[in-house]
């Protein structure tokens, strides 16, 4: 499977928005009201970002819901497409009548 680097939510949760923050995970738990091992397995690539994470992650950070969900979409095609991506194309498309 080569995904040539999509990186995963939670790659772009810890390396573009807790880090440069000086966020710990376990207070942005605690602020957004979520288990603080639901934030570590989102960081370490190990759970997606749903769309009740992704409220909250817009609300805490002051921006869109859909960045997060938007995020999460383009990862999980990148993974299917690296796990499919020749099935896929040998998929004959509908020609117009």
């Amino acid at each position: 499977m080569s995904l040539t680097h999509h990186a995963h939510p939670g790659e772009i949760l810890l390396e573009d928005f807790l880090k440069p923050m000086g966020i710990s995970q376990y207070r942005l738990a605690k602020d957004i009201g979520v288990d603080p091992a639901r934030i570590n397995a989102i960081v370490h690539g190990k759970r997606g970002i749903t769309p009740a994470t992704a409220l909250r992650l817009g609300q805490y950070f002051g921006m869109s819901a859909e960045f997060w969900t938007n995020a999460q979409t383009h990862y999980d095609l990148a993974v299917e497409r690296a796990l499919h991506g020749q099935e896929i194309d040998a998929i004959r498309p509908l020609q117009a009548a």
